[in-house]
């Protein structure tokens, strides 16, 4: 019984939480606004990855008719005017852009017979080249769109165009991934060609020279950097290079091996190094370049707010021309599309959900702008010498924007929903400086939902006060989640900078929970251990709260109560109990017990701090006694703000009475000693038979004749081979209870 017991005791784990610590019961939430704010919800403004705000662009939709649904390729086409490769009808389309309105006009310059323009480029004297999908044929159009050449070169699509020289252009291709190069006088001259030029010969006839051939399906950008060629492919996302003067049929040099990606744009320096956008799916799904969306994809306006996130992940990798690569920024959920530079900053393109952002190649530092309602933000290309001016096309919804590094106009942020993980009362939003603004320039709002629903369920918009001690405090309903929106006007300086806030709320008050409750085997006595000297350093994670429990006096209480010893001690009973509070209150706990037929309760232990109870029961009559715990908060919570629970827990059963031995007999079968023994109890269930020869010879038995060791009378049957109690003239019989009362008789053998 007592290996029994200390078995029971070490089921115990975790205590009563019943810390006096100095913590407040008030939390801090930190808002960093690079993580909490996404790229929608900017204007003018921008999120640092320092978890700062900063001055940022101005998002401008382009309101106009656009008579495409997708749209794949941007090129600008001279002052205000530009080109876009659309589908899934095979139109290019000119495009004119009011800056002041700001609108656009576009009308077909021409359709093609493929669905997909996927590659534009306009050369000097203004003819443009076309590529297109699924049957990968190669158009040169007049300035007036009329078609002077159309070739369909051995492969399913034409992905990427890039001008080589004046004279030749290469043309990357999908399934199978290739680079060609074309030389731009004999195209002129190759005339309509709409069956599919297989052989090398009259690909040759026609300026189409195969440079070099790669094993991944798809050759999705290629560049010149300086005096090679890199390309980069999908699905696997590897980058490769080859000399810019390399002979036909070159095999090309890998420069970093990828897997289950997609190097979705290349933007060269002219030292050359060369950045690489490169998203890496999410799935096992093919990359997207290979099942363009649809117009069923595009979600409706009501759901922009909650647009699926990205299962992948996206990179910006820097290839220095010697040396090996770096990841200078990573996302996760973001894809990355399309690279531009302004001055000391590479613009990135992205989606799913229209992100727009920037990497700073002196700062070494990544920032969120405003982003677009359209995702797959496909076309970015600047719109002036300047670089003040940029040009987005995206999808999902189709749609042209506008994006100004000059313009003006009021500069808002809105976090997404910040998580506080209960319901709770909100204090003030502290930041930890202002740079370049006045406190009367800053307006602050808040509003809350007790739902995870973003777009229903929320509290209007509360304005937030400035405090006198710098915070900001807003009379908003108590709620789990809650939205913040900081906003500046239009004259707010280019220098300004709002640092990453805290907000200071307090949670919910919740009453203790009982996890587990039990009533010891009687007649065991606890020693408890002594609690040990506190350790005499702090930790960096103890004062960071992470990582590793606190060295205070009461938290080390739980410890020593399971590490204490088990002693006999008969007439002594031990209550124990685990009781947890959901906000890590400090608690004290009553034990009463009372007997059946009685109204009267006695308390036991009144508010104490340790998980456990002993107590003598040997003056307590026999019978059942009903007893309870009441489990209160205490200090630091304010008196009139604690809350208590009462549980009803086990029924304590005093027995100090033996079993009646009902009946005891001894036979012989078969070269056996049989003993039948067979009792009952008052209060308590039996719980065996012990059998002791006086030839030193002992047996148990716990298993009773009908199967179920189950009630308060139960027979036993010994059975012992003659040999095993050769020369024995008796023996004692033992028959116990389950609370160790026993009673004996000695059979004659």
């Amino acid at each position: 019984m007592f290996r029994s017991f200390l078995a029971i005791l070490a089921l115990g784990s975790g205590l009563v939480s019943a810390s006096l610590s100095a913590q407040p019961l008030s939390k801090k939430f930190d808002v960093d606004f690079f993580r909490d704010v996404p790229s929608r919800n900017l204007k003018g403004l921008a999120a640092r990855s320092d978890g700062r705000l900063v001055a940022g662009p101005v998002l401008t939709p382009l309101t106009g008719d656009l008579p495409a649904d997708l749209l794949w390729a941007l090129e600008p086409a001279g002052a205000g005017q530009w080109l876009l490769g659309t589908g899934p009808e095979g139109k290019i389309l000119e495009v004119r852009i009011d800056p002041v309105a700001p609108t656009f006009t576009a009308r077909t310059l021409a359709t093609l017979e493929e669905t997909q323009v996927l590659a534009l480029r306009r050369l000097e004297d203004g003819r443009i080249l076309a590529g297109t999908s699924p049957h990968g044929r190669l158009y040169l159009l007049s300035p007036d769109g009329t078609v002077q050449t159309q070739l369909a070169l051995p492969v399913d699509s034409i992905l990427d165009l890039t001008l080589a020289d004046s004279g030749s252009v290469l043309v990357a291709t999908g399934n199978p991934g290739r680079i060609y190069r074309i030389d731009l006088e004999a195209l002129a001259l190759a005339g309509i060609s709409p069956e599919k030029l297989t052989e090398a010969a009259e690909l040759t006839a026609k300026g189409v020279t195969l440079l070099a051939e790669i094993r991944d399906r798809n050759v999705r950008r290629v560049v010149i950097a300086g005096d090679r060629i890199v390309a980069g492919s999908a699905p696997r996302g590897n980058l490769y290079t080859l000399p810019l003067d390399a002979a036909p049929g070159t095999a090309p040099v890998i420069l970093q091996e990828n897997r289950d990606a997609e190097v979705t744009d290349l933007y060269p320096l002219s030292n050359g190094d060369v950045y690489a956008a490169i998203v890496f799916a999410g799935t096992t799904a093919e990359a997207r370049v290979n099942r363009p969306p649809t117009p069923a994809d595009r979600p409706a306006p009501a759901e922009l707010g909650a647009a699926e996130r990205f299962p992948g992940r996206s990179a910006l990798i820097h290839y220095p021309l010697a040396g090996l690569p770096e990841t200078v920024a990573a996302r996760a959920g973001i894809a990355f599309y399309r690279i531009a530079r302004r001055g000391d900053l590479l613009l990135l393109a992205g989606g799913e959900q229209g992100d727009l952002l920037a990497y700073s190649l002196s700062e070494r530092r990544s920032l969120n702008f405003a982003g677009s309602e359209a995702a797959q933000l496909n076309g970015l290309a600047a719109a002036d010498a300047d670089g003040n001016t940029f040009i987005l096309a995206g999808n999902n919804m189709a749609q042209l924007a506008r994006l100004s590094f000059t313009a003006t106009g009021p500069r808002t942020a809105e976090t997404r929903r910040l998580d506080l993980g209960s319901a709770t009362r909100l204090g003030s939003l502290r930041f930890n400086r202002l740079r370049s603004i006045e406190l009367s320039q800053l307006a602050v709002s808040l509003r809350t939902s007790q739902a995870t629903d973003a777009l229903e369920g929320w509290t209007p918009w509360q304005s937030a006060s400035a405090t006198t001690d710098g915070g900001w405090r807003g009379d908003v309903a108590p709620g789990r989640y809650v939205r913040l929106k900081i906003e500046l006007p239009a004259g707010a300086g280019e220098e300004l900078q709002i640092d990453r806030g805290a907000l200071y709320h307090l949670p919910q008050n919740r009453r203790p929970q009982l996890q587990d409750f039990r009533l010891l085997a009687p007649n065991f006595g606890l020693i408890l251990r002594a609690d040990q000297t506190a350790a005499p350093t702090t930790t960096l994670g103890q004062l960071l709260g992470v990582g590793g429990a606190t060295t205070a006096a009461d938290d080390r209480r739980p410890n020593a109560v399971l590490q204490s010893q088990i002693v006999p001690a008969p007439g002594t009973q031990i209550a124990y109990w685990n009781v947890t509070d959901p906000d890590g209150d400090a608690l004290a706990a009553t034990f009463s017990l009372r007997r059946e037929g009685t109204d009267e309760w006695t308390d036991l232990a009144v508010l104490v701090r340790d998980p456990f109870v002993q107590f003598e029961f040997s003056h307590l009559p026999d019978g059942i006694y009903f007893t309870r715990l009441v489990v209160s908060e205490q200090a630091p919570r304010p008196e009139a703000e604690r809350l208590s629970a009462l549980f009803e827990t086990d029924d304590l059963v005093v027995d100090r009475t033996a079993p009646e031995l009902m009946t005891a007999t001894v036979g012989r079968s078969a070269g056996r000693v049989v003993v039948h023994v067979s009792g009952r109890d008052a209060t308590s269930v039996l719980a065996g038979v012990e059998y002791v020869f006086n030839n030193g010879h002992k047996l148990t038995v716990e298993q009773p004749v009908d199967g179920i060791l189950d009630g308060r009378e139960e027979s036993f049957v010994a059975e012992v081979p003659e040999s095993a109690v050769s020369g024995s003239t008796s023996v004692e019989v033992i028959l116990y209870d389950r609370v160790g009362n026993s009673v004996a008789r000695r059979l004659a053998l």
